[in-house]
């Protein structure tokens, strides 16, 4: 099948707005001080108010577990980052999404299948980077082959390219397009184009070269707003939620009119393909 008639077929629509859920601190992290079932009741509460609000989908986000390892994470927060997720999967029943920052790509994917999860969010996947946690080595091989081994081929990798929070200087020859293509060539589901950090916009100019680079699903992953999303309509997906929290700040709770403001600027955009 066309991957990006997979990605529809998977998402339920032809274009795809996922809410992002900022798990609160997990066990063992500098900030935490609630119990997993309480993190679990808030993280469920902000998944709901995505639904009800009909987005199509919903990611779940350590954010919170600041400063983040590189990597991987220990076995608490994986247990806990399962027991949320399905929390959210069995509450909410919209398809599903993880990530365990910062690029701890295994445990995300053991989470996701744990949890009957239908995607990750990675990075590292090609290439190496400078992140703020140091430098991170491509991961492709590794991660697809520990999704095998675990049986958990139905959980589809979305990978980021040329990520935020990142310099790319060691790669400053590798354009855009051709990391996209590299994601392609092994054997990523669908790739996510982002701005320079947290709540900053990719440009257009750059979802303009990496769809056109590639036959996988593009998604962005930074930065979007209901003012500014119109700009991105060529995207198959949209990820969303430091805009939607109050004040703009992604540690805040969620604003619903910013919450309603984003399904209805997605709701009018024009048909893909039109």
């Amino acid at each position: 099948m066309d991957p990006r008639a997979a990605f529809r077929q998977l998402l339920g629509a032809p274009r795809a707005l996922i809410g992002m859920v900022h798990v609160g601190a997990l066990p063992g992290t500098p900030a935490a001080h609630h119990a997993v079932e309480r993190l679990a009741q808030v993280a469920v509460a902000e998944a709901r108010a995505y639904r009800e609000a009909g987005f199509t989908a919903v990611l779940v986000e350590n954010m919170h577990d600041r400063p983040y390892l590189k990597g991987g994470v220990g076995p608490e927060v994986t247990a806990a980052m399962a027991v949320i997720a399905r929390e959210v999967r069995r509450e909410t029943g919209l398809p599903l999404g993880v990530q365990v920052l910062a690029g701890a790509n295994r445990e995300a994917l053991a989470v996701a299948h744990a949890c009957g999860a239908e995607f990750v969010r990675v990075e590292g996947f090609v290439f190496a980077h400078v992140a703020d946690e140091g430098v991170v080595q491509a991961s492709a091989g590794e991660l697809l082959r520990f999704r095998r081994a675990i049986g958990a081929e139905r959980v589809r990798v979305f990978a980021d390219v040329k990520k935020k929070h990142a310099s790319h200087a060691l790669t400053a020859d590798v354009s855009l397009a051709e990391t996209v293509r590299a994601a392609e060539f092994f054997l990523a589901d669908g790739v996510v184009v982002t701005g320079t950090a947290t709540g900053e916009p990719a440009t257009p100019s750059d979802l303009g070269e990496a769809r056109a680079a590639t036959r996988l699903p593009v998604l962005v992953g930074s930065g979007l707003t209901p003012a500014n999303l119109g700009a991105y309509a060529g995207a198959d997906g949209f990820i969303v939620g430091s805009s939607l929290k109050r004040g703009g700040a992604w540690e805040q709770p969620l604003e619903p009119d910013a919450v309603r403001a984003m399904r209805a600027a997605f709701t009018a955009l024009p048909a893909p393909g039109a």
